[in-house]
């Protein structure tokens, strides 16, 4: 399987009355066909923004984007619709992503009716109610508003929305963070057996270090608009090597009679995001920092084999 997409040096700023905001900040990655990527950091560290930007919900503000070897990073109007069919997105909260004012069925189908993929109305409601089957919603549901349904069945109404064109790739925005604990492994579940019926390609963004670890084929950590840490999932959680991975995955509630959890305590100040300074943006909160940190942005730098971090003190860290 090649390469389905490639970023390259992607930046996103907004402005503000102080400056720009550097959202996504020199950002590169290679996704492969049928893979997962993770994408995690905590609140605010442009990983929705990154999503965003790659489907051209937001334009860049500079450089590249590759679809199956395909310059899009300035598609006109036309190219862009045909893209809407490859690339699609599944959105945080289920609720406020659907119109609220359509039926089920009616929301489903209105991908197909926009780009007439259907030749017939008979055609169309097969095509509906299949997918409907296709995530788990009952056929009595199709003529409900989703205001009607819980949390879980909302979700599924995006995700089949999201299918309604058989696309190649889909950015899953959180899709999980809003629901309880049982449905987000009934969500995760058919997600992933979507992927393996449908050879899909999703980048799964989270905060929740559990829920990646169980869907994501490779991982890239994000902090401030920078990714600081990436590769494999595996080798994340066995082998992490930034000070900021090292303090998430301390993080993830683990059982544990007497005594009190390894967690990482971070401390200091969140760096501004708005036309910040030279030096490493996690340094005010690194338990590890020297003046070189402050001085010197680090460059995300293969320092084991796939294996890709963006930390000067790396190798003194973790004794490598």
């Amino acid at each position: 399987m090649g390469t389905i997409l490639e970023v390259k040096n992607l930046k996103k700023y907004f402005p503000t009355p102080r400056g720009m905001l550097h959202a996504v900040d020199d950002v590169s990655f290679q996704l492969e066909e049928g893979k997962t990527l993770g994408v995690v950091g905590e609140s605010g560290c442009g990983k929705s923004t990154l999503g965003r930007v790659i489907l051209h919900l937001l334009e860049r503000t500079d450089g590249t984007i590759l679809y199956n070897g395909e310059d899009i990073s300035k598609p006109s109007k036309q190219e862009l619709k045909q893209l809407r069919r490859k690339m699609q997105i599944i959105f945080q909260d289920p609720y406020s992503s659907i119109n609220p004012r359509m039926r089920v069925a009616d929301i489903i189908g209105e991908p197909m009716r926009i780009y007439k993929t259907c030749a017939s109305r008979e055609e169309y409601d097969s095509r509906v109610a299949e997918l409907m089957d296709t995530v788990g919603l009952a056929k009595r549901v199709a003529d409900v508003y989703p205001h009607e349904l819980d949390g879980g069945r909302r979700q599924r109404i995006g995700i089949a929305r999201a299918l309604s064109l058989d696309p190649q790739f889909i950015v899953c925005d959180e899709p999980v963070s809003a629901l309880d604990v049982s449905i987000q492994a009934q969500i995760l579940n058919l997600m992933q057996d979507l992927q393996e019926e449908r050879g899909l390609t999703y980048i799964f963004i989270t905060h929740n270090l559990s829920v990646v670890k169980h869907i994501s084929d490779d991982i890239c950590v994000m902090y401030l608009g920078k990714l600081v840490e990436k590769c494999s999932s595996r080798e994340l959680f066995q082998n992490n090597l930034h000070p900021y991975t090292k303090a998430l995955l301390s993080a993830i509630p683990r059982p544990k009679i007497g005594g009190t959890p390894d967690r990482i305590i971070l401390k200091g100040e969140l760096t501004s995001p708005i036309e910040p300074k030279a030096g490493c943006r996690f340094a005010p909160r690194c338990l590890y920092a020297k003046p070189e940190c402050f001085q010197t942005t680090p460059e995300l730098a293969e320092v084991r084999e796939n294996h890709f971090v963006a930390c000067h003190l790396v190798k003194e860290v973790n004794g490598l």
